[in-house]
């Protein structure tokens, strides 16, 4: 086929220019953040900030402090009415608009600059893959990527819309074509209604590419197979290449793959409102299921990028490091700043290098997504690693899950953690299964096992939640569908008490 002909020859293309920047990161880090400094030096954030007067990181850090969104807001706000050359020159084209925690809906700017590089990173990880296993087929069928409404709101000086909604947008002409779900179909917001829709339309074509992130693609799968009686697979008998982002696969693989009824390549992107970050570049196949490879961190792609360890995040003056510092498997906070004009910017995701040559990450969870009600410091890569650890191998599925501490027990009752568990296939034996999960938790953290051993906590317990629990409970807080998903744990019960257990 043609299409697939020249793909090819354009993937070795962009290869080697990826090649360019992966063989000389921190000088790539370099140049981005001096290109930043440079362009933002007459916005208010620059003068400000002094940006005149910054010609080193020890120059930036000293002016500009680690922020969140609440930091950023009374920007925000004066973009919203109207002012230009706030945060980044003129005005943003779009606003990301993402739940808050304290702040209530947050409003991401989108410049014309930041766009042009989430969509470039997105055609990156597709051309890479072509070019490191030649496998192109996947152009010359049908490509569903399952993500949120693109209607924008354009009440305001600044459109606005979901992250996803606003990408699809700027899908390249010459996939046009080859996308699905229809316009029409991808405007409905009713994602329950939404996915019969899209079923409707895609149970008759060639899919060979599926995207979206694990949970609702897992419910597009589940239909599918409800509808046709059949594999995912036997219905798509050319679909080769599954993309992903936003959460670990890693608990739903085993589900996924026997929807689908084989193993697929697939990639893994991280992607945020706030730019595109990462790829993956290597080990489509996940062959080696212990391996972690990681992803690519995008250098180039105008964002500067800092680390401080999450050990020290809240301490008064945290370690607060550039790219050449970081060392492997330690857990980061990622901060960034962009040329969408955010400026040391937590977004609350914690990282951890698995490689420095080149760098390569994996997401490790969220700062503010973590178990620490007795001083344990457990994060969604240790739950997401133990459970995986003792599912591989045996007969058990799981469609979702989610951990909380429980810190007032019945009377006589050490405080434990409470796993609330979706079983597809359920263990024989529940309470050996909570035990070897445990096992492999304290393994893992040292912190949670001295907790034990000093009998401050007893072993963790599971609750099984109903068929849909985790699916009717997004519905009930109007986040089904899109790029919502459920925390892997918190350090509170606001969720797990929401839930139906058996």
């Amino acid at each position: 086929m043609l299409k697939s002909f020249f793909a090819k020859i354009y993937a070795r293309q962009i290869a080697k220019k990826v090649n360019k920047w992966v063989n000389d990161p921190v000088k790539s880090q370099e140049k981005v953040f001096q290109n930043l400094i440079s362009k933002a030096k007459h916005t208010a954030f620059g003068k400000d900030h002094q940006f005149d007067q910054i010609s080193s990181y020890t120059d930036f850090k000293k002016r500009i402090p680690v922020r969140d969104y609440e930091d950023l807001k009374d920007y925000v706000e004066r973009i919203k009415n109207g002012e230009k050359d706030i945060l980044w020159k003129g005005s943003p084209s779009y606003f990301a608009k993402t739940s808050g925690t304290t702040s209530g809906a947050k409003y991401i700017p989108i410049t014309n600059e930041s766009m042009q590089y989430q969509v470039a990173a997105a055609k990156e990880a597709l051309l890479l893959y072509i070019a490191n296993t030649g496998n192109a087929g996947f152009v010359n069928g049908k490509m569903i990527f399952l993500q949120g409404s693109p209607v924008l709101d354009t009440s305001s000086i600044v459109k606005t819309g979901r992250l996803s909604g606003i990408v699809a947008h700027f899908v390249p002409s010459y996939l046009q074509k080859n996308r699905m779900p229809s316009w029409e179909t991808n405007c409905i917001d009713d994602w329950e209604t939404k996915l019969d829709a899209i079923i409707k339309e895609t149970i008759v074509e060639d899919m060979r590419l599926i995207s979206g992130i694990p949970s609702w693609v897992q419910m597009y799968f589940e239909k599918l197979q409800e509808k046709e009686g059949k594999k995912v697979g036997e219905i798509f008998p050319n679909f080769n290449l599954f993309v992903y982002g936003g959460v670990n696969y890693e608990p739903y693989r085993q589900k996924m793959e026997d929807l689908v009824g084989e193993k697929i390549d697939s990639i893994e992107l991280f992607p945020a409102s706030e730019g595109f970050f990462a790829y993956q570049d290597t080990n489509y196949d996940n062959k080696n299921s212990k391996k972690k490879d990681g992803m690519l961190l995008l250098l180039d792609h105008g964002i500067f990028y800092e680390f401080i360890p999450a050990d020290d995040f809240f301490d008064k003056n945290p370690t607060r490091i550039s790219l050449k510092d970081v060392k492997v498997g330690i857990n980061y906070v990622l901060i960034l700043s962009t040329n969408a004009g955010l400026w040391a910017y937590n977004i609350g995701d914690t990282v951890e290098f698995t490689s420095i040559k080149p760098y390569r990450i994996i997401v490790t969870g969220r700062i503010k997504h973590y178990i620490s009600a007795f001083g344990e410091h457990v994060i969604a890569k240790e739950v997401e690693s133990a459970l995986q650890e003792i599912v591989q191998g045996t007969t058990i599925k799981i469609n979702e899950f989610t951990v909380a501490p429980q810190v007032n027990p019945p009377a006589g009752e050490l405080p434990y953690h409470e796993w609330f568990v979706e079983f597809e296939t359920e263990p024989d034996d529940i309470p050996a299964f909570a035990e070897k999960i445990d096992q492999a938790m304290q393994n893992q953290n040292a912190y949670y096992f001295d907790l034990l051993d000093g009998n401050i906590l007893q072993t963790l317990k599971i609750s099984k939640v109903v068929k849909n629990g985790f699916q009717n409970y997004m519905k009930s807080v109007g986040k089904l569908g899109g790029q919502n998903k459920i925390p892997r744990l918190a350090d509170n019960r606001k969720i797990v008490d929401k839930l139906k257990v058996k």
